[in-house]
């Protein structure tokens, strides 16, 4: 066996992963993509990938929150960087009721409506420092690794603590993966007078145990290869292969202050994991060549 992955390896293009240097990283990327090839039907090639700060840019602040709090700030009256502003720093004693009023945010909102300007946001918006649109703060690798993925057999998802609703409407133009394939966070939503529309009640909050769980409800697998940033991410990642495979576990840790941010918050628990289960940590300042494509 050892040596037929040798010779599979031996065969692949660098440029199926052209913005992943040649580092321990890609290589063992590279092996177990070989040997699930080689000996694991395409049935079970299933890989599931985090989204914010996994696949895409989730710093100075998520991309849903900033949609959600332009939101609120119509609302309100009052502009949405002063919410965030609040938000990130405890604000004042009005926000103890912002869980409460982003549930509310599109209540009554049918769900194409809210597609619709979900949709203008991400292709609009533009994050506040990178100086590109939302769609564009996709890291370059990670779709390239996606794309490989594909090439080899696999069926690839995303499980995303962020909306649902709102990741469906570009994650086939930015992943080219299906809405239909997209499991994430969701309200509740509700049959009225022939529309489906947005209620203010939560139906699932995709996140820490409720990952590996909503994978598998909706899979029906387990994924063989898994990738996250943070420790919310952990239970999918400990999941990952169900006992039965070895699955590959990836975890992005962002040290890369110059090209995208550098930080630690929120996920030192899975980067102490990473160390102690050897799992493939990705260094964006060492394993990536770049971080986004072009503008």
């Amino acid at each position: 066996m050892v040596g037929a992955v040798a010779m599979l390896v031996g065969m692949t293009d660098v440029t199926d992963l052209p913005s992943w240097r040649d580092t321990a990283a890609r290589q063992r990327i590279v092996e177990f993509v070989a040997v699930a090839v080689a000996g694991i039907p395409p049935e079970e090639r299933i890989a599931v990938f985090d989204n914010d700060g996994t696949l895409w840019c989730e710093k100075p602040l998520p991309v849903q929150a900033d949609f959600l709090l332009r939101r609120i700030g119509e609302l309100a009256g009052r502009p949405p960087e002063v919410l965030g502003r609040q938000l990130l720093g405890g604000g004042d004693a009005e926000l103890r009721g912002m869980a409460a009023g982003l549930l509310q945010a599109y209540e009554g909102t049918t769900v194409d409506e809210f597609a619709e300007l979900a949709r203008s946001f991400l292709v609009k918006g533009r994050h506040p420092t990178l100086a590109r649109p939302y769609v564009d703060t996709a890291y370059q690798p990670m779709r390239e690794l996606i794309d490989y993925l594909g090439g080899n057999g696999f069926a690839c998802y995303i499980a995303t603590g962020g909306g649902r609703d709102f990741l469906r409407t570009v994650s086939a133009e930015v992943y080219g993966i299906p809405a239909d394939r997209v499991i994430g966070s969701s309200v509740a939503l509700e049959y009225r007078d022939g529309r489906i529309v947005h209620t203010a009640r939560l139906d699932v909050f995709d996140d820490g145990p409720a990952k590996p769980v909503r994978i598998w409800s909706r899979v029906g697998r387990h994924p063989i290869l898994v990738a996250g940033n943070a420790n919310g991410d952990l239970p999918m990642l400990r999941a990952a292969g169900g006992g039965r495979r070895d699955p590959l576990r990836l975890l992005v840790v962002h040290d890369d202050a110059e090209r995208e941010f550098a930080y630690t918050t929120g996920a030192t628990e899975a980067i102490a994991a990473a160390e102690t289960e050897n799992w493939v940590a990705v260094s964006m300042a060492g394993d990536w060549s770049r971080v986004f494509g072009p503008r």
